[in-house]
């Protein structure tokens, strides 16, 4: 259930594109907050407004209440006294987040409006475009600097790349700051937004179009698809919203693309179930893929590598293992991301096998 408070817009923070960050002071208590105190407040602008200071808002806090992790942020439902102006009569009927208060509609790129309908209505192939599958928002960036640094090291320009992604997750694009800065950078060309998740570059209604989009639309030489940040875990096997991987890679073979499986694997994680390879890549590539995939196994030194080996070794039953290097220059290229990069509160210091493993899947992917 929704917990609710309002409360004032007393400072203006950073923006980006479709967020505005905003330090509001809370008319009642939540969580360990009280009355008086402030809490960091997230818009989207195009749903809400910009918010401005002085603006009372409305504010869900129902994550703040139980501390769970939305990056530390209260939602704002609304600016009560300062409703946003409706938008622009266009074409598009998706709507997306639907029967919620803040539903959107869109135009969607498979839509019957959209420009690219023609193009789409009968689209059924992705000519071999190889398509790198992760179970964690994280590991995007890590993906695309891999794959940016084999390019350069075998001569090639780096390749095009679009980001789909799926609504495991946060449904807006614009609670990403990863996608806006690899946006910003030229890291990826296009953010395509399916299923219930919306604001990319494109929306999509389902997976299968979003990568049809991105081959045919875009002109990807490669996809990523991943969650939005935000996952969802519960401590078992199949309570956990990544186990979408395996669906991504049946859509990526279904269409002819080149499924890569990129691997969840952690140095750091003080839960057994995640050291070196997590239950859930396990559990994604290993049950829900039914088609083959390439899964991409980093070759990282001492017990962990071993470890690594040994626990992906079971998924050659279904799949293809491929055996990627690790090296000193592939942890340079990750530390030169244009983005921040973290996963489960850890950084590229606190847990380098984490991002080693997702940038492999881009460096093998790239020589596609």
């Amino acid at each position: 259930m929704i917990t609710w408070r309002a409360g004032v817009v007393v400072s203006l923070g950073a923006t980006w594109p479709g967020a505005a960050e905003v330090t509001v002071e809370l008319e009642a208590p939540v969580g360990t907050a009280t009355a008086g105190d402030t809490v960091r407040a997230l818009a989207f602008t195009a749903l809400v407004g910009s918010p401005e200071i002085g603006d009372r808002v409305l504010l869900n806090v129902s994550a703040l209440a139980r501390g769970l992790g939305t990056g530390g942020y209260a939602l704002i439902i609304a600016l009560p006294d300062r409703t946003p102006s409706d938008p622009p009569e266009g074409p598009g009927h998706l709507v997306k987040a639907r029967y919620t208060p803040l539903q959107a509609m869109v135009l969607g790129v498979d839509d019957q409006e959209s420009p690219h309908h023609g193009l789409l209505r009968d689209a059924d192939d992705l000519g071999g475009l190889p398509v790198v599958v992760a179970d964690l928002h994280s590991a995007l960036p890590a993906i695309v600097a891999g794959a940016r640094h084999a390019a350069r090291g075998a001569g090639r320009p780096v390749p095009r790349v679009a980001y789909v992604m799926t609504d495991g997750g946060a449904l807006p694009a614009w609670f990403s700051r990863t996608v806006a800065g690899l946006r910003s950078a030229g890291w990826i060309d296009a953010c395509v937004t399916t299923g219930q998740s919306f604001g990319g570059d494109l929306e999509a209604v389902t997976v299968h179009t979003g990568l049809l989009a991105a081959r045919h639309v875009v002109g990807a030489d490669l996809v990523v698809v991943a969650q939005g940040p935000g996952n969802l875990g519960t401590g078992t096997r199949w309570g956990f919203s990544g186990v979408a991987a395996g669906e991504a890679v049946n859509a990526a073979a279904t269409l002819g693309g080149r499924p890569v499986a990129s691997l969840r694997v952690s140095g750091a994680d003080e839960r057994e179930r995640h050291l070196g390879v997590s239950h859930h890549s396990l559990t994604a590539y290993g049950r829900v893929a039914l088609a083959p995939a390439d899964v991409v196994v980093p070759l990282l030194e001492g017990d962990l590598g071993a470890r690594v080996r040994e626990q992906a070794a079971p998924l050659a039953q279904r799949h293809r293992l491929v055996e990627v290097p690790t090296d000193a220059d592939l942890l340079a290229a990750l530390a030169a991301t244009p983005v921040r990069l973290s996963t489960m509160g850890r950084s590229l210091d606190q847990d380098p096998a984490a991002f080693l493993a997702a940038a492999v899947a881009g460096v093998y992917a790239a020589g596609l």
